[in-house]
This record gives C-alpha cells, structure tokens and sequence, in this order.
C-alpha cells in the first residue's frame, strides 16, 4: 500500500472480476474508493473459493483497501442514494449497464465534471465474460495439442481490462485538471481482448498470412523455450531469448561443438536471433532435452544462475505458495483481519516504489461497514435520517 492518492474519492458499483480490480488498484495507491453493493451482496459475494465457513475468498480479496456500502438498489430511494453518492464524489467506476439510472448523461446532468469509467462486456452493450472473449479472439484454438480448442483458468482479459479501467480514470482525471471536463470512458472487455492480439503483432500476422499458426504445444512462439525434464524429474521451462542467455544455455549444457554442427549443416548462426533459433527448434529441441536430462534439478540450477539463465520450474500453486521467492519472503506480502477469519499471506500494492515504506496490506471491509459513515461524510445525512433508512431496509450495515 502506498499513499500516492490523498484526497482521491471514487464511487465503485461493480461486481466480478475487472471492474473490482480497477477499483483495487486504485484503493493500493492510496485512493479511497467506495464500493456501493446490494443489501445481502451481489453477484460475486459468494464467489468461489471459499473459506470454510462459506466466506468467499475471492471477494475479500479483490475488495481489500475499500470501504462498503450496502444498499437496496431494488428500491429507488435505495438508487438515488448511490446517484447522489456518485454526484457528490464526481467519480465511479462501474460495470453497470450503459443506459439505467446509472447513466452517465443522467448523472453528469447536475455534475458535468463527472468522470465514468464503465467496464463492458461488448462493445455495442452486450454481455460478454473474460471466458467467451477469450474463445473468440482465438487463443483456446492456439493452446494444447489439439485438435479441440483449449481453454485456460486465468482470467487474463478481466485483468487486463481491471488496469486499463484504473489507467483510464487517472488519465480522465489528468484531462479534467486541464480542462476542467468530465466525460465517460467506456472500456469494453472484447475492445481490450483484440486489441491486444493486435497489440501483440498477431492480428497481422493472420491477415498477411492468411493462415492460422501452427500449435506448439508448451513451445514459446518465434523463440528459444519449451519445457524440459531433468534426471530427477523435475520438469522446468528454459528460455533462451537473449543472445547471452542463449550462449549461457550453450555452455552450461556443454553443447557448443553440436551447436556449431547444426549451423555449419544449415548455414545458420544462432548467436543473435531468437528467430533463427525458433526455426531450427527440430535441431535444438533434441539436443537440448537429452542434456538437460542428465542433469539433477539442484545441480542444474546453480549452474543456469552462474550465467544468468532464464528458467523456471513448474510448481503447483500450493507450491507457490510456500516459495519463499514468491511468496513467504516476498514484501508485496502481508497479514490483515479477513472478514472470512481466515489468516493468510494477503497481497497489496504490486509496484515497489524504492523511496517510500511499503504500507502492509490493508483488509477487506464487511459488507455494509461503512453505510452510515459514508451517508453521513459525503450526503450530510443525520443520524435519524440515517436510522431511518435503515430500519425501512433501504440501507444496510453490518453487525
């Protein structure tokens, strides 16, 4: 946690996986963002996983740093209330529909200073997940050996799109320093999903081609890297991109006389181009797998750090969990009460910003905690109007 955002309001209705990100990003740098949810919780309060005792693990997680509030949006009392707590901050981020009384036109007609960032599904309005995004852009047809599509557990294009909404309102923000302007920036989970494959060069590459690419199985595309086993059955991925982890490789593995071979044979040098290597990977791939098999994992490893090697191994994610590297040792890292009452390393900002103290993580709230002081800060509601929003069950609280 880092306090890079003094004095920065949001109002965050959401659910899921982007439009929470964007506001945890931004809780980590120091903003306060305000998530606005339904009395009882919405869509993604029981998300698994799950505790034990059937707390979602994955909603206190992706709602550290932020305060809750609850409300009826069913009741329109209940809608006007988080109408008027986004008129008053002058900033949401939301994945609600377009149109609806969270409307960017209808909100901004008594703030037109307002800033919206909404996350979409589609770019026309329509409903989309990271899932159905991922299986239209075409990498499930790139992934396994085929000949079925495969599909992947990350949620890559929610998470993408969860930054980008983040970036977004800072440079929304930044304009309205400017200009003294608000508007809505509407960030749709499809528009960030292809134009990264665009991003990334591959949208061309179909297009010039006219082909689809070949599946590669656990192959890296256009360079030097697949899985490889050692003696002791240790499965790890190397790479070789740079010309110095490439010679490093070489030497380590004490494969530079069958090397110089195969580039005398094909009238190729691999020195330099990670491409040249990729193309001549029915070479390569033998040579470096029969090497790399009789070597001890440990033995290897102290032997690709000594030249700066690029590798890693493959671990299951309760292995991640309890590397030191990654985890246990890692300062990113801390503890802080969960609503669940489970203890567990929680992670917080993932920039390290060398001149300042890493703040610890920050909890989760509980749905609710904060209703009342949040109605009586940003709307100046009294107590007993307050009371009585609560006891006709427009507001809720917890405890």
């Amino acid at each position: 946690m880092y306090n890079l955002l003094p004095g920065l309001s949001i109002i965050e209705a959401s659910s899921f996986v982007a439009s929470p990100t964007a506001g945890l990003y931004l809780a980590q740098m120091g903003a306060e963002v305000i998530r606005v949810d339904q009395i009882g919780g919405g869509p993604d309060f029981n998300r698994w996983p799950k505790a034990d005792n059937g707390r979602s693990l994955y909603w206190e997680n992706l709602n550290r740093a932020k305060k809750s509030v609850a409300l009826d949006l069913g009741k329109p009392e209940g809608r006007e209330l988080l109408a008027e707590l986004v008129r008053k901050t002058g900033q949401f981020i939301t994945n609600f529909p377009v149109n609806g009384f969270l409307a960017h036109e209808r909100l901004a007609a008594d703030r037109p200073d307002l800033i919206t960032v909404r996350i979409m599904g589609l770019a026309d309005g329509g409903p989309a997940l990271d899932y159905t995004v991922n299986s239209a852009v075409g990498y499930p047809d790139l992934t396994g050996p085929g000949p079925d599509p495969v599909n992947h557990v990350l949620p890559a294009w929610d998470l993408l799109t969860g930054g980008y909404a983040a970036f977004a309102m800072m440079a929304a923000l930044h304009h309205r320093t400017l200009t003294g302007l608000g508007q809505e920036v509407r960030v749709p989970l499809s528009d960030v999903a292809i134009g990264t494959v665009a991003n990334l060069g591959s949208l061309a590459e179909v297009l010039t081609t006219g082909a689809n690419r070949d599946r590669l199985g656990n192959a890296v595309y256009g360079a030097f890297g697949r899985d490889f086993v050692t003696q002791d059955g240790v499965r790890l991925m190397i790479m070789a991109i740079t010309p110095r982890q490439w010679s490093g490789l070489v030497a380590v593995l004490g494969i530079g006389a069958e090397v110089a071979a195969i580039e005398s044979q094909r009238g190729v040098s691999f020195a330099k181009d990670e491409g040249v290597r990729f193309d001549h990977r029915d070479a390569l791939f033998p040579l470096v797998e029969q090497r790399v098999a009789q070597w001890a994992y440990p033995a290897l490893k102290v032997a690709l750090d000594g030249v700066g090697g690029c590798y890693g191994p493959y671990q299951t994610m309760l292995d991640a969990a309890n590397d030191p590297a990654l985890v246990t040792n890692n300062p990113i890292f801390g503890t802080a009460p969960n609503p669940s009452g489970v203890t567990y390393p929680a992670a917080g900002s993932f920039a390290t910003l060398p001149g300042l103290d890493r703040a610890p993580p920050s909890p989760a709230p509980y749905l609710g905690q904060h209703s009342e002081a949040v109605l009586a800060d940003r709307l100046g509601l009294s107590s007993g109007q307050i009371g009585a929003l609560i006891d006709a069950g427009t507001v809720g609280t917890h405890g």
